[in-house]
Order: C-alpha cells, then structure tokens, then sequence
C-alpha cells in the first residue's frame, strides 16, 4: 500500500466515525428540534384559524388542535426522558456530544478545516435524502 492508499483509509475511516457519531448524537437532539418546530407550527396554525371557521367546524377543528398539543407534549416528554436520567444528563448523551466534538478536531487536523466542512455537507446531504426516499410518513 502506498502513502496514497493509506490517507484514502484513514479518510474514509474519519467519514464513517463521524456519520456514525453524529447520526447517535442526533438521535438525542433531533426530537428538540422537531418539538420546537412543532411549537412554531402550532402557534401558526392556532394564529390562522383565529375567527376563521365556520362554528360548525370549530368543534372538530379544536379538536384536531387539542390532540396536536398534546402530541407535542408527549414528544417533548419523551425527549427530556431520553437527554435526561432524573435530574442528571444522560451519560451517553454527554459522551456522544465529547465524541463528535472528538471526531471533528481530528478530521480538522487530519484533512484541515475544509476538509471538515465537506464532510459535514456530505452528512447533511445524505440525510435529507433519506428523509427524501423515505416511503414512510
């Protein structure tokens, strides 16, 4: 194997170690993300339908918006469990974020800052297109 060869691996290596890292880590952070969006849509929602429907439809429409609520707050409950163990951090939460914090100096060292960048635009890219060809809801 030449020198050629070998930083190939060692690339290819730093790439797996951070997909694989940050795709755990974001198993813990992405539910935040989604319930603070879902805030966000709620309170759009709630603002749109203001005085905007028929009374006949107020009924089921509160409804609807009642069991969103309470979706958001499940998935907010569930978060907070997952993060967090009683009053502590979860310790594989905190180990996960060392990690990729880890993983990301060495890529910077080993292939430089942009190198780095690259990395984590390639990340992104594959995960939205997962969520792109995902045939489920």
């Amino acid at each position: 194997m030449n020198k050629q060869d070998v930083k190939n691996l060692r690339k290819r290596y730093l790439v797996w170690l951070y997909k694989t890292t940050k795709e755990a880590f974001d198993k813990y952070e992405r539910k935040f993300t989604q319930t603070d969006i879902d805030k966000d849509i709620l309170a759009e929602v709630e603002n749109e339908l203001l005085g905007a429907y028929l009374p006949q439809e107020k009924e089921y429409l509160d409804k609807l918006l009642k069991q969103y609520r309470e979706y958001i707050s499940a998935k907010e409950k569930a978060c907070l469990e997952l993060k967090y163990k009683g009053q502590k951090t979860n310790p594989e939460f905190l180990f996960l974020d060392i990690k990729l914090n880890a993983v990301e100096k060495i890529i910077a060292k080993e292939l430089g800052r942009r190198g780095l960048e690259k990395i984590k635009a390639l990340y992104e890219q594959e995960m939205t297109e997962r969520i792109l060809r995902s045939t489920e809801h």
